[in-house]
């Protein structure tokens, strides 16, 4: 018995996924909730379980190609079958000479028009491309496909059309000149820089850095260590600074808020996203109701988010919903950044390295444990007299820690 696989509705306001990567193959044998293929979406990046066990026979979407939610993407047969012979989009051409698959056909020959779906090159699109094709009136034999086996993808096609119709550009692994190596981006890196650049253009960016002193909060991460450990949890600065951003939020209700058309949204709960880096991208998962959570249960949930983000287990709800964002090149080794706005949110606070530096302290000098911490502001609501009353909010906080 076959099982068709579809494109899993990851969010309410999710209609389409792109597939990323097959993690099985063609023939191979998969256990029920065994990951099959990994997906991003406008939400997040993650790897999609196999609804059965058996043998995957078909794939029909190929790595790169984007389609509508519940679209097949997959066919798994039962356990005791045998794969196909030819059954994925890289092998769909019909077997010759012994078994051997006739080479695909030229990228585009054939194509009779926009939307078209009787030649060569309709069958190397899903119909959301053929859509999209139709709507912006583009001949799909002039767009050069990235895709397996040269199919036409949707970003493909939206590169084309940005492009002033100038052909997308194929990947290319050696270069085009001596010396150097063209690479596509990635769909989370082609994301990333559409989201960053929409929020430069977007919010007026403006930063504040403070020096803050973390002797205190060391002194009682270092009191408190032996008993989160027993609980089997790390306590890091980031709980001290998730609290005492939230608190600061709470004194500072305008820094957290956004910001919808020519309105201002005042948010009653304080849900912080924390920037987590991947390989080739980030994710920002949201930490709920962080003014409510004590520092053991905070702690719990820093660490199972970033496991699970670096995992891509992680679902649309836990990246949604955010009202402040905290990232950290600090651990990196930066003295500071000057982060960019994540967007509908007015700002966000960049943490620079925590390490001992020289201090004047009662007129003398002494070494103290102090890091930088940026604050970047939209100065369309917040001006720089209340961005810095927020930031001394978070400095007095960190820097007279008081126990729970």
């Amino acid at each position: 018995m076959s099982t068709e696989v579809v494109m899993p509705q990851m969010g309410e306001s999710i209609a389409e996924g792109t597939v990323v990567r097959w993690i099985k193959k063609v023939g191979d044998r998969v256990e029920r909730d065994e990951p099959l293929f990994e997906i991003s979406t406008d939400k997040v990046d993650a790897e999609i379980p196999s609804p059965v066990a058996g043998v995957l026979v078909e794939i029909r979407t190929a790595e790169g190609e984007t389609v509508p939610v519940n679209s097949v993407v997959a066919v798994i047969d039962g356990p005791d079958s045998k794969p196909s012979a030819v059954s994925s989009p890289a092998a769909s051409q019909t077997l010759h000479d012994g078994g051997a698959a006739a080479p695909p056909p030229a990228s585009g020959g054939g194509e009779a028009g926009p939307g078209s779906t009787g030649d060569d090159t309709a069958t190397r699109t899903s119909p959301l491309v053929r859509k999209l094709a139709k709507e912006h009136g583009v001949d799909l034999a002039r767009v050069r496909g990235t895709g397996i086996g040269g199919r036409v993808t949707k970003d493909d096609l939206l590169a084309f059309v940005a492009g002033g119709r100038a052909e997308a550009p194929a990947a290319m692994t050696g270069g085009g000149k001596p010396g150097r190596q063209v690479v596509p981006m990635s769909i989370m890196r082609r994301r990333i820089a559409e989201r960053m650049i929409a929020s430069r253009r977007t919010s007026a960016h403006v930063h504040t850095v403070f020096e803050v002193d973390f002797e205190r909060v060391a002194a009682v991460r270092q009191a408190k260590k032996t008993e989160f450990e027993r609980a089997g949890v790390k306590l890091t600065y980031l709980a001290f600074i998730l609290k005492a951003t939230a608190e600061a939020l709470r004194a500072v209700p305008i820094v957290n808020a956004s910001v919808e058309g020519d309105a201002i949204v005042y948010h009653d709960d304080v849900h912080i996203g924390v920037a987590v880096a991947l390989d080739g991208g980030l994710i920002v998962p949201v930490l709920r109701h962080v003014d409510r959570a004590n520092m053991l249960d905070l702690s719990r949930t820093i660490a199972d988010l970033a496991e699970r983000a670096r995992t891509k287990q992680l679902k649309p709800d836990e990246v949604a919903g955010g009202t402040f964002t905290i990232t950290n090149p600090g651990m990196h080794g930066a003295l500071f950044g000057t982060p960019i706005i994540n967007q509908p949110q007015v700002a966000i606070l960049g943490v620079g390295s925590i390490a001992k530096r020289p201090a004047v302290v009662n007129d003398a000098l002494a070494v103290r444990l102090t890091a930088h911490l940026s604050l970047g502001f939209d100065h369309r609501v917040i001006d720089g007299a209340v961005a810095d009353d927020f930031m001394a909010h978070v400095k007095r906080g960190l820097e007279a820690w008081q126990a729970e």
